[in-house]
């Protein structure tokens, strides 16, 4: 497959051929490679990629963003494992970013705008969640 032949949201397996500090970089094909960006390897606060992932690991990930312009991958654990629940009770599959591109846009940071009570509310969230576990 190419590039052009992935379709967001697919799930396709690959092997890890590199790990850095922000994230995996993952073979789907011999011609192609994704990226598992730290946030999307796992529900929560990340502080070590190491502890999830693997060189040479064979993973199962969903395509969550293909950039029109460079072709580059975006891809995901945290959308194929088990739902994450938000402030509202609400069960979501996958609560992922979704980097889309399209330079003759200019809404400059008003979308992050509109987001941002949500993103503090969840993170605030998951921080509690995580107290409770320790």
């Amino acid at each position: 497959m190419t590039a052009m032949e992935y379709k967001i949201g697919s799930i396709v397996e690959g092997k890890i051929t590199g790990i850095q500090a922000y994230g995996a970089f993952v073979a789907l094909d011999a011609h192609t490679q994704g990226l598992i960006h730290i946030s999307e390897c796992h529900h929560g606060f990340v502080s070590d990629i190491h502890r999830y992932l693997k060189t040479n690991q064979t993973v199962k990930v969903m395509i969550i963003d293909i950039d029109e312009y460079t072709g580059k991958i975006s891809l995901s654990l945290r959308c194929i494992k088990e739902p994450h629940i938000n402030l509202k009770g609400d069960h979501i599959r996958c609560e992922h970013k979704h980097y889309w591109t399209n330079y003759k846009v200019n809404d400059g940071f008003k979308p992050i705008e509109m987001r941002l009570n949500g993103w503090i509310d969840d993170a605030m969230h998951d921080i509690e969640n995580e107290l409770k576990k320790n």
